[in-house]
């Protein structure tokens, strides 16, 4: 039998000893096993389990957990993806400080059939989705964002385990197969939109191409490095239902990577938010989130250093639609992710950036 959960295979004998075998059962079992909920999403399958236990169980057992699965039609390059957040909950969960990502019960990965599942606190009666799709958070919410992206770039900030013990940079060879897979991945997204796609904005991808290898010398540099969220849309994070006794929760870390920790940020408010929102709150959060930096350890990185990286973090984020109709996903999500992200590079002066 496969180390990978499935639904269909799902006990409460299995259950039981996997939690045993992670060592969170010291004593007792899972008597019944009920799924309360289950669906698949763009990426995955989750499921919420509620857990009756033994009498003999610990008191502190949690009651419910949060399964997420396989999806055996997924494409492969976002089932690979989802391999990665199983890594991230193997190698940098353990070592966060706690209170930033839900807690893990169970990882397993399985490459070869692609195929994983993670075991993670279910966070529903605690927590709740900050804001519906696609309407942004309160200046409050943002606020707590990015506190707590902050304390989580600044705990890996310029740490020497990046890229040794943790995460990989790319070298030159997988930097020169990734801007050959963007510029193919573009001839074909240009192809598909036609005159949807205006001279003038070709133009700037052809010239974001053509400067890239000056535009990689920050990544280059490994100073003032990170590790990032990689999709960090604010519906990747479960918010308190009491701030004052709770954190948020950053979760969906298929995407995590080693770059720099305002990409995640570029990410959030120049792909996702209009105009006038980002305009009216993008500089008052870059510069509490650094200020947020500075309070959890971070020297040496002045907030133009951080602005600059900011701008350069907008060119790069002309990918992301890109890379998601390369995917299959439909253009009811990357066509306004294009719009705004070309917005942003208008208004940010990004342009100067490729002379």
């Amino acid at each position: 039998m496969s180390d990978v959960l499935t639904l269909d295979a799902l006990t409460p004998d299995r259950l039981t000893a996997i939690l045993q075998r992670k060592g969170h059962v010291p004593q007792g079992r899972i008597e019944q096993l009920t799924i309360e909920s289950s669906r698949t999403t763009l990426i995955s399958a989750i499921a919420r389990l509620r857990l009756e236990w033994s009498l003999d169980a610990d008191g502190r057992l949690p009651s419910r957990l949060f399964l997420k699965m396989s999806r055996p039609d997924q494409h492969p390059e976002l089932a690979a993806g989802v391999l990665k957040e199983v890594a991230f909950y193997d190698t940098v969960a353990p070592l966060l400080p706690p209170g930033i990502v839900p807690r893990c019960y169970d990882a397993v990965r399985d490459p070869a059939a692609s195929a994983f599942h993670l075991l993670l606190e279910d966070l529903a009666e605690t927590h709740f989705v900050v804001t519906e799709w696609s309407l942004p958070p309160t200046m409050e919410q943002c606020e707590r964002i990015v506190d707590v992206y902050a304390r989580f770039h600044a705990a890996w900030w310029n740490d020497p385990r990046l890229g040794a013990e943790v995460g990989t940079f790319m070298d030159d060879a997988a930097i020169g197969r990734w801007l050959e897979s963007y510029q193919q991945r573009f001839a074909a997204f240009a192809d598909r939109l036609g005159d949807r796609l205006p001279l003038e904005r070709r133009r700037i991808y052809e010239r974001v191409l053509a400067s890239s290898s000056r535009l990689l010398a920050r990544y280059r540099s490994r100073q003032h490095l990170t590790i990032v969220h990689g999709d960090a849309h604010v519906w990747n994070l479960m918010y308190p239902r009491d701030t004052a006794v709770d954190n948020l929760r950053l979760i969906d870390w298929g995407g995590w990577r080693l770059d720099l920790g305002v990409k995640d940020l570029a990410y959030m408010m120049a792909v996702h938010w209009y105009p006038e929102r980002r305009r009216r709150v993008e500089a008052p959060l870059l510069r509490r989130y650094h200020d947020a930096l500075a309070s959890n350890g971070v020297t040496g990185y002045s907030f133009q250093a951080l602005w600059e990286d900011y701008r350069l973090s907008v060119i790069w984020r002309l990918a992301v639609p890109v890379w998601q109709s390369s995917v299959k996903l439909g253009p009811w999500i990357w066509w306004s992710h294009l719009e705004r992200t070309l917005m942003a590079f208008d208004d940010l002066g990004c342009e100067e950036l490729l002379e």
